[in-house]
């Protein structure tokens, strides 16, 4: 099936590529990173502690086969406008924003994973007030960080100078992201951590 953007490009996406044979060997077990986090809000909202879900996302369906009387096959369809961030909801409060990417890249995340459209949005969000983020897990060591979403618009501003972001700098601007069974990516600890240490959020970030 080909996914399109509304400018026609077609949209690549790992997960809706056939799973690899082999299971990856860190704690995912072959999951990918976007099952890894859904199965973690499925965990936060079963102990009431986050309502979190994916952003559903509007396609337009424009090509569809019948190879049987029972059963459609879509062979086309195009999204019907830019995708923002991937998560959304609430926790203790307060509005929850994030983008979950990851990369194969051992010692650096490319700036080409992020999109103009998403800064814009996450800079719609923190000026709203909302906790804004980007997850992201190294591939071949299944490190996940999160950084915060005033961070990745300093670093997507400064392109001219440099097309990636250094792993040593997200683990120095960023924050480490226990992963395990229940849940798989506990990303809501780094939250605690980060914006929830002082009565004002956001307000023990380290400032570059």
């Amino acid at each position: 099936m080909t996914i399109r953007y509304p400018n026609g490009k077609a949209f690549m996406n790992a997960s809706l590529a056939k799973a690899p044979a082999k299971k990856e060997a860190y704690g995912g077990r072959g999951m990918t990173f976007e099952q890894d986090i859904d199965e973690s809000n499925a965990y936060y909202l079963s102990r009431q502690k986050a309502v979190i879900h994916k952003k559903p996302t509007p396609v337009q369906i424009v090509k569809v086969d019948y190879p049987k009387r029972s059963a459609a096959v879509i062979k086309e369809a195009y999204f019907k406008q830019a995708s923002t961030t991937d998560y959304n909801g609430v926790y203790k409060g307060a509005y929850i924003d994030f983008e979950a990417k990851e990369t194969k890249n051992k010692t650096s995340f490319p700036l080409k994973n992020i999109h103009d459209h998403q800064i814009t949005h996450m800079r719609s969000v923190l000026e709203q007030g909302g906790i804004c983020f980007v997850l992201i897990r190294f591939h071949m060591t299944g490190e996940v960080f999160l950084i915060d979403a005033a961070h990745m618009i300093t670093f997507y501003d400064e392109q001219h100078l440099r097309k990636s972001i250094k792993k040593t700098d997200i683990e120095h601007f960023g924050h480490i992201v226990t992963t395990g069974y229940h849940p798989r990516i506990d990303y809501l600890t780094a939250v605690d951590q980060i914006y929830f240490q002082s009565s004002t959020k956001g307000a023990n970030i380290d400032g570059r």
